[in-house]
């Protein structure tokens, strides 16, 4: 569509979690470090929380880049509305193991053994849950029991939960999870400096170096957005399509207004 016109090499403003381009303000830098540090020393259990659109799930990606298959068996889960039966399936299933029986018991034992083979071949099992606000009340017990595997000097699951704000009194209700969480986050939004600097780094990164939005489309783009990536996004796509459509040479705050308009 608008590609050519404005000489990109991809669409930069694409909601998509795609770790290239993945934006590190110094929030997304500390959780990022976080998370990795949790993993590596065998923390137990991670929470990182943030408003939606603000970057979690990327991140999570990105986190999962870092971790070497060697050395992790890494599972994901990113639709954990289930039942306690289905969402213990769904995590093994996800670690690569098939699960032929549908006792919680059986179920644990093989998740249990999974553990004590990659502990013994110095791997790390790792589970990493986004949208865990989602979790059903009674499945947070199955999360709560996950967290009771351990040996005397380390545990042999490292949870982490992703997911937005309401997460954090979530899990303040179950008290025995809440004291496994070793390491907490919470991201933000952007401030304008970064909202600025993340718009520039998307074009740059889909092949555009010269400057496309005037510094009063960023303010109104700030203004909109409150420095949410998503919304940051959805913004700067349809300016830049209503930019192709209109043969701007720039995309200026009337632009940027009408985006805004018609997005009410």
């Amino acid at each position: 569509m608008y590609l050519e016109y404005w000489g990109l090499q991809k669409f930069p403003f694409e909601n998509v979690p795609d770790p290239e381009f993945m934006y590190y303000s110094a929030e997304h830098e500390e959780a990022l470090a976080r998370l990795v540090y949790a993993v590596k020393r065998n923390k137990g259990a991670v929470l990182l929380t943030g408003e939606i659109g603000c970057g979690k799930t990327t991140l999570s990606r990105v986190f999962i880049q870092q971790l070497a298959d060697s050395e992790y068996d890494i599972g994901l889960m990113t639709n954990p509305s289930l039942e306690p039966i289905d969402f213990l399936n769904e995590a093994l299933y996800q670690i690569g193991l098939n699960p032929q029986s549908h006792t919680k018991s059986e179920l644990l034992k093989m998740l249990n053994d999974r553990m004590i083979e990659n502990m013994k071949n110095n791997r790390t099992t790792l589970l990493i849950i986004d949208e865990a606000q989602l979790i059903y009340k009674e499945t947070f017990e199955e999360i709560r029991l996950l967290s009771n595997f351990q040996l005397n000097d380390r545990y042999l699951l490292t949870l982490v939960l992703i997911g937005q704000p309401e997460l954090r009194d979530i899990i303040r209700g179950y008290k025995q999870l809440d004291q496994r969480i070793a390491i907490r986050y919470h991201l933000n939004p952007l401030n304008k400096d970064n909202t600025e600097k993340y718009v520039v780094f998307r074009l740059e990164k889909a092949g555009r170096t010269k400057t496309i939005f005037t510094a009063a489309a960023m303010e109104e783009i700030y203004n909109y957005s409150g420095g949410v990536p998503r919304k940051i996004n959805n913004v700067c796509d349809l300016a830049l399509l209503i930019g192709f459509s209109m043969k701007v040479e720039k995309i200026d705050i009337d632009i940027i207004k009408k985006v805004v308009k018609d997005s009410l």
